[in-house]
């Protein structure tokens, strides 16, 4: 999805009145809120609704039965410890959901989280959205999918620090520990095309 950056500065009490005036399947532009400030988010590529519905396709069926839900981008995710919000393409939440107030549409221990990467928003994602989520006690794995080719990069919370592992061939399988789910790549990018490499 592409962002923009509005300059208005809003509490987070003003911008959760704000969103939820958004009336969904008619108005096309959400926000996101970070240190005060309002960022618009547009509408997303093909192949990022792809990508976002085959794992959130893949992810419901193998969880299906047990003790977790997973939402796809409508969910708003809040960092309580920064007052920020995102709308992450896919979350995942286990055991007894934890909301912010009785709406039920702001999720607050999420434990895995996934952002497929735009060309506008990938900047985004990787830094400051990313620290944004490092903030979340809940959060064990935070997933981010590459559109333009097969690469996947799973941040791995351990005792001490986060690991990193990158994924990069469709016969590569990404395991979500977390949750006990293996993806495999073949079926993220399912439908989904690539550019042709210039060479």
């Amino acid at each position: 999805m592409a962002i923009s950056a509005v300059q208005t500065h809003l509490s987070p009490e003003e911008y959760i009145t704000l969103e939820r005036k958004v009336i969904p399947d008619v108005d096309t532009v959400r926000s996101e809120y970070v240190n005060g400030k309002i960022v618009a988010m547009s509408g997303a590529s093909r192949a990022h609704n792809l990508i976002s519905i085959n794992i959130s396709g893949e992810l419901r069926n193998q969880l299906k039965g047990g003790g977790c839900e997973t939402y796809k981008s409508e969910m708003r995710v809040s960092t309580p410890s920064t007052s920020s919000y995102f709308y992450p393409d896919v979350v995942v939440v286990c055991e007894e959901p934890r909301f912010e107030d009785d709406v039920f549409d702001t999720l607050l221990n999420p434990i895995v989280i996934v952002e497929v990467l735009s060309p506008s928003t990938e900047a985004y994602d990787r830094g400051e959205k990313l620290l944004h989520y490092q903030q979340l006690e809940s959060l064990k794995e935070y997933i981010l999918v590459s559109q333009d080719k097969a690469n996947v990069e799973r941040y791995l919370r351990k005792p001490d620090e986060w690991g990193y592992t990158s994924f990069r061939e469709l016969d590569d399988l990404l395991p979500l520990t977390s949750i006990q789910c293996e993806l495999p790549l073949q079926e993220i990018y399912e439908r989904v095309t690539f550019p042709e490499s210039k060479n």
